[in-house]
This record gives C-alpha cells, structure tokens and sequence, in this order.
C-alpha cells in the first residue's frame, strides 16, 4: 500500500509561497473556513474540505499543498499516480478505493498531484470507455464519502482533460497563474536575501513561474559566486 503514496516530511509555511492577492485571499478564506469548522457545523453550514488546483506548471501548487498541511498540522499523502493508473481491467478503480479507505480516516491532506493522469485510461481502448466509466463512479463514490476532518487536494496542469462530474465534487477551484512583474519583485527579494550583497546582483526574468525564476536565481548567484572566486585567485 505504501507504494501509492508518499508521506512528506517536509515542512513548507505559508509565507514562503507567494500568491498573487487574489488567490493569497482565496486561500486564506478557505483556512478561515476550515480552523473553524466546529462553529460552523453546529449551524449545519458546509465546510469546503475539498479544493482542486490547476494551471501553469512552477506556479506552487505542490508548495500549497504542502503548505496548507503544515498550517492546519496535518500529515500529507502524496498519491503517486503512475502506480494506480493501471492497464489491467478494474486494477485502477481497485487501487483507488485502497488509497482512499487507507488515509481517509487518519486526519490527513490526501494530495493528488497531475490529477489528469487518471484521464490516460481513454487510452488503452479508445473503442470501449467501460474501463473510465468505471474510474469515474468510483472516484464520485470517493469523494462523496470523503471525511470532514480530512482534506482533499487535486492538483493538474490540464483542466481541460478532468471530467465535469469530478469537477463538481471539490468545493473550490484555485487557479495559479504566472505571477505579475510586481509579485516576482517579491520573490526575487526574498530569495536573493539569503546571500551576500555581492552576490545579488542578477538580470530579473519576468513572464516565467517561480520555478522558473527560482532556477535562474540559483544560477546566477552560482555564476557570481564562481565569479569573485576566480577573482580572488587572479588577485593571488
């Protein structure tokens, strides 16, 4: 069972993933939501437990993810997709409703990362879709039966490609985008503080994710780096 999912250690805050103000208050709200979550229930008020990110790849996702587990102390179930898509009749359907009768129950975030790999069943037969038809029930099923105290986290850089019906089942729909000129400011400052003023001279890239950005960081504070190093043995 444990080659379903992977349970990450590592501890990821909030303020070190930079959203832009609109998603950064989505998310918020959604936290708001859920840390009270007893209040609200003693109205018979839903409390969202089910959130669906998409969009860009680089654009923090997985770092939400993480991050929102480590706000709300709870562990994270990372589902490693590549072994649950299976060829094999039923195999799919079947490993789903393992993973899922494993980790409900433990409190947890429950995060699937590239959600759209689940649609690569349309593939193996595109003459016979009884294989999907049967995937999707069970996921609806799922979902449906999914804990209040647990959490449960889709994430895919292709929308277009999850089904409506599974859509529907999450409460919200964060989209990440490409962060503004303004919002990369931030976090070309937050990351370049970690070293020496000597090194933080670097040329900005825009219109790119953080991931991206982040790599060029680190690339150029290597080069600056090696640079002065040279520098100073020239100087010896």
């Amino acid at each position: 069972m444990n080659s379903l999912y992977l349970v990450n250690q590592t501890k990821v805050n909030l303020d070190e993933v930079v959203y832009d103000e609109s998603l950064s208050q989505q998310i918020n709200d959604f936290l708001d939501e859920y840390e009270h979550r007893e209040a609200l229930a003693k109205y018979h008020l839903p409390v969202a437990n089910k959130l669906f990110l998409f969009g860009q790849t680089g654009c923090g996702k997985t770092m939400t993810a993480k991050a929102l587990a480590n706000r709300l102390q709870k562990k994270i179930f990372i589902v490693n997709l590549s072994t649950i898509v299976s060829s094999r009749l039923g195999e799919t359907a079947k490993n789903l409703s393992a993973l899922f009768n494993n980790v409900s129950h433990k409190k947890a975030v429950l995060f699937f990362d590239e959600f759209d790999s689940l649609g690569s069943i349309r593939d193996y037969d595109n003459n016979d879709t009884s294989e999907m038809k049967r995937v999707v029930n069970t996921i609806l099923q799922l979902i449906d039966d999914f804990p209040q105290d647990a959490i449960l986290i889709g994430a895919t850089n292709q929308i277009q490609l999850i089904d409506e019906a599974i859509l529907r089942r999450f409460d919200l729909k964060l989209e990440f985008k490409n962060p503004s000129n303004e919002v990369l400011d931030g976090f070309y400052n937050q990351l370049l503080e970690n070293y020496p003023l000597e090194y933080r001279k670097i040329d900005r890239k825009y219109s790119t994710s953080f991931a991206e950005a982040k790599s060029h960081v680190y690339d150029a504070v290597k080069k600056n780096i090696i640079a002065h190093e040279k520098a100073k043995l020239a100087k010896a």
